[in-house]
């Protein structure tokens, strides 16, 4: 076996009582300067002020396209379709209290232009300056690959 991959074979220690495991669908709107859509989570909500990927939970018997459509409409008020999303990658990420899986589309063609209908805030911020936004752990790697990607 080798050294660099030891800590791959050490003990689970976590839990092994099943986690609710929650579908999120997300999107990277990429505008035509390759900056990124960014949203602030608002008060009252889990995780109000940390910055996300715009997108939201897939209800059961929709597909993770069909619920992000949905949800860009209702969080943003812009229309995109099936053919405009590349998916590009997702995050696996345990919480307190669930599971997160979350596949990430990139979204460069949509209608309409973009408004904080259900956030507290929107920008369009560089591959590069994602970083400087605190977001949840599960989006933290996604930005890494946006920003060698984009």
């Amino acid at each position: 076996m080798s050294d660099s991959l030891s800590g791959c074979w050490q003990a689970d220690t976590r839990s092994s009582a099943p986690e609710r495991i929650v579908l999120v669908a997300a999107a990277a709107l990429i505008d035509h300067d390759g900056r990124v859509l960014i949203a602030k989570r608002p008060e009252g909500k889990a995780m109000a002020g940390l910055w996300e990927f715009p997108g939201g939970k897939v209800k059961d018997g929709e597909t993770p396209e069909a619920a992000l459509i949905r949800e860009l409409s209702e969080e943003l008020g812009i229309d995109t379709r099936v053919s405009c999303l590349a998916p590009i990658a997702f995050a696996s990420h345990s919480y307190d209290d669930f599971h997160l899986l979350m596949p990430l589309y990139v979204c460069r063609v949509w209608q309409g232009t973009p408004q904080a209908l259900e956030h507290a805030e929107l920008k369009w911020v560089a591959p590069v300056r994602l970083r400087d936004y605190p977001m949840p752990e599960a989006d933290i790697p996604l930005t890494a690959l946006l920003r060698d990607l984009l």
